[in-house]
């Protein structure tokens, strides 16, 4: 088993795109079908097994199984090799993106491993973690 996906219910998805892309420099999947209204949502890759989904608000608002878009999420872990995770710290300083906690030692999949939390631009937590060689 492995995570397929996440869904994130998006007010601007404009700006969690650029944001993903930009700050966490994870490829867009159907972005110019979504952007030409061939595709209902975009998705941002994060390795070839994994990707996340951002719903526009048509597809949520107002729908019972769904809050307001945010609340039944804590946050998510995003693993990252060493040399990736000070790359995102440096691109979270150049993007002014504020970490709220971290660096701090996390238990995860793959067990203690080297942790930050900060931000999306709609609030979502995201953990962004390594772990030591072995």
């Amino acid at each position: 088993m492995h995570l397929d996906h996440i869904v994130f219910n998006a007010v601007d998805v404009e700006k969690m795109i650029e944001f993903y892309s930009e700050i966490l420099g994870l490829p867009t999947e159907r972005l110019d079908e979504y952007r030409s209204g061939k595709a209902p949502f975009p998705s941002l890759r994060i390795n070839d097994a994994t990707i996340i989904d951002l719903f526009p608000k048509q597809m949520w608002q107002g729908k019972s199984h769904s809050g307001p878009g945010h609340e039944n999420l804590n946050h998510f872990c995003l693993a990252l090799s060493q040399e990736q995770w000070q790359e995102l710290l440096r691109r979270l300083e150049a993007g002014r993106v504020p970490v709220e906690e971290g660096p701090v030692t996390r238990w995860g999949a793959r067990g203690d491993g080297t942790s930050i939390y900060f931000r999306d631009p709609e609030n979502n937590l995201i953990e962004a973690k390594f772990y030591a060689a072995t």
